[in-house]
């Protein structure tokens, strides 16, 4: 396995295709909720593919919205879950955010990925709320940084 930071608009493509079959196909999410202004090599969105071999299997990417790293668009496709990819999604945008020298992030969490996202030290911080059609929760997380 090995982590791309996206770099060219073929990667970003790659990872588009990775999001309609997650979210659109599997989840039911509308396309035209599912892509946003933040989607271009252009954006200040880092975004990330995971790769086994040739094969584009997981992305992400990292928005920094008031001094916090938001991490949005996490997803693996079902062949490849429950290999931990999830886990290193997350801790490379982690340690992108750190790169960045931010102090926290955050993610809106489907709930029934709460306890992965707890594992990994996110922290619930809201109540349930609806995105897309489906149960989230807003969780935080610091990262430990100093002044």
């Amino acid at each position: 396995m090995e982590i791309l930071r996206i770099k060219t608009q073929e990667q970003l493509e790659e990872a588009f295709v990775i999001r309609k079959v997650v979210f659109v196909a599997e989840q039911k999410v509308p396309l035209e909720d599912e892509f946003d202004e933040f989607d271009t090599l252009k954006s200040e969105c880092e975004h990330i593919l995971i790769l086994d071999s040739d094969n584009s299997v997981g992305t992400a990417r990292l928005r920094e919205v008031a001094g916090v790293g938001k991490l949005e668009r996490i997803c693996v496709l079902k062949p490849f879950r429950n290999l931990g990819l999830g886990k290193v999604i997350v801790h490379e945008l982690e340690n992108i955010a750190k790169e960045k020298g931010l102090k926290s992030v955050k993610l809106h969490g489907q709930t029934r990925a709460e306890g992965f996202y707890q594992n990994l030290g996110y922290e619930t911080a809201s109540d349930v709320f609806m995105e897309d059609g489906i149960p989230h929760v807003l969780m935080t997380k610091n990262l430990g940084l100093q002044d």
